[in-house]
């Protein structure tokens, strides 16, 4: 597939790197020529200078015989002109990125896809749903369901009093003799393992597992040494739109007070969320987060502009008891950081929005596709077809990659953690865990 790029920001840079892996031909259009040679150095693509709303520097792309156009750039109407810009000379696909959550609530009264946009995504709209999936269960970093649930990935900790530490993969599956779940991968420090029976769970490694429905309170058990605990409280810092959405949709659920430093916008926020606890005051103001119950507040999201903000606020939210923290952070490489220095989970809404881009232009052939935070990793979920390689034998007699994982199956509604003697049939679903670069091997079995 060839496909231009209008953007080589974070969300552009991203994007063009998962693509690159499956050998699509990308051609990146950017006005800042050191952004432009950073990512000719690091990966194989086409870049252009110039504005990409010119005629000229889309035809240089080639945007006639290109298959889709991603505009990325940080201007919401330059992206949406772009999009129709190209549409118009011929590229068969585009996608918008925007900031106005108008658009997409909008979406079909504006016949955007007459106009010649295809999709339209919102980092921050993707960025609040984010963390009301994070926000789950206490005790999990990360959560993502498939198939209405059937089958949950879900990330813990390994605290030392963890019935997993120090014992092998081997030997803690006897801990589950009804072979509910399956470790999938570790993070460790800053490396991801894709762990086999000899390797070793350790004390604050981060697991991650494919499990039934039924074993999620098993595992967070075995994990944590703690039961499964729900939440009530939530105290969002930061009225910015990231902010705005998260607490709206958490106040469905959740008692939520927001904190916002100015009181102009207090006023535009209470009355935006009727809901929502609109609280006036610095959140780096210990005795204001006191007074406002942060020892009784149950999870902490900070999504202030500001990650160093964030982050500070988050670790004294931690010292004061706060369950869970999420920390929204711009710099992609503290994501890694998280769990080293005692945030909960770091996110990051280009790289959310990046790989919500990359799910759609992949499902054709895969119907779910979810990233791990911090872990070099992507979780797909396939459909098997008649033809597909992987129904020719059992699994362990296949030749797949140690860097992949088969970790799911649902059959006819049924889940099933499958084992080495297990063969596929047709019509069943797959979940499977691969390293980015594995994508490749993994789809000519099951496409």
């Amino acid at each position: 597939m060839k496909i231009i790029i209008a953007g080589a920001g974070d969300v552009g840079f991203h994007l063009a790197k998962l693509l690159v892996l499956e050998d699509h031909e990308i051609a990146i259009i950017d006005l800042n020529e050191v952004k432009l040679a950073h990512l000719a150095k690091q990966l194989d693509v086409v870049t252009v200078r110039g504005n990409a709303t010119s005629f000229s520097v889309l035809e240089e792309a080639n945007i006639g015989n290109s298959d889709l156009f991603i505009a990325v750039t940080e201007s919401e109407e330059a992206n949406i002109s772009t999009c129709i810009i190209a549409k118009h000379l011929g590229v068969k696909k585009t996608i918008a990125r925007i900031q106005n959550i108008e658009f997409l609530v909008r979406k079909d009264k504006l016949d955007l896809f007459d106009l010649g946009i295809d999709e339209i995504i919102s980092p921050e709209s993707l960025a609040g749903r984010e963390i009301k999936r994070l926000l789950r269960e206490i005790a999990l970093t990360d959560s993502f369901d498939f198939d209405g649930g059937k089958l949950s990935l879900i990330g813990l900790p390994i605290n030392k009093n963890s019935p997993f530490c120090g014992k092998t993969l081997l030997e803690a599956s006897k801990l589950d003799p009804t072979n509910s779940f399956i470790t999938v991968a570790l993070l460790r420090n800053k490396e991801t393992i894709i762990p086999h029976g000899n390797d070793t769970f350790n004390e604050n490694d981060h697991a991650y597992f494919i499990t039934l429905p039924s074993a999620i309170d098993k595992v967070i058990m075995l994990s944590t040494r703690e039961k499964k605990q729900g939440l009530k409280r939530v105290m969002v810092l930061g009225g910015s739109k990231v902010g705005i959405n998260a607490s709206k949709q958490l106040s469905k659920k959740f008692n939520v007070k927001l904190i916002e430093i100015n009181k102009q916008k207090c006023f535009d926020l209470a009355d935006m969320l009727p809901n929502v606890m609109v609280i006036h005051g610095d959140g780096r103001d210990v005795d204001l987060l006191q007074e406002e119950g942060i020892d009784e507040t149950d999870a902490f999201i900070a999504v202030t502009g500001n990650s160093e903000t964030n982050i500070i606020s988050s670790l004294v939210a931690k010292d004061h008891n706060v369950k869970k923290t999420i920390a929204l952070v711009e710099n992609v490489d503290y994501i890694h950081l998280s769990q080293n220095i005692g945030v909960d989970t770091m996110i990051n809404k280009k790289l959310i929005a990046a790989n919500f881009i990359f799910r759609y232009i992949r499902k054709g052939d895969i119907i779910n596709l979810t990233s791990i935070h911090g872990v070099d990793a992507e979780v797909l979920e396939f459909v098997i077809k008649v033809e597909s390689k992987i129904t020719r034998d059992t699994l362990k007699s296949l030749d797949i990659p140690d860097s992949v994982i088969v970790a799911g199956v649902i059959r006819k509604g049924e889940a099933i953690i499958p084992k080495g003697d297990f063969q596929f049939r047709p019509k069943d679903r797959a979940v499977v865990l691969c390293k980015p670069e594995s994508i490749q091997q993994v789809e000519e079995y099951f496409s």
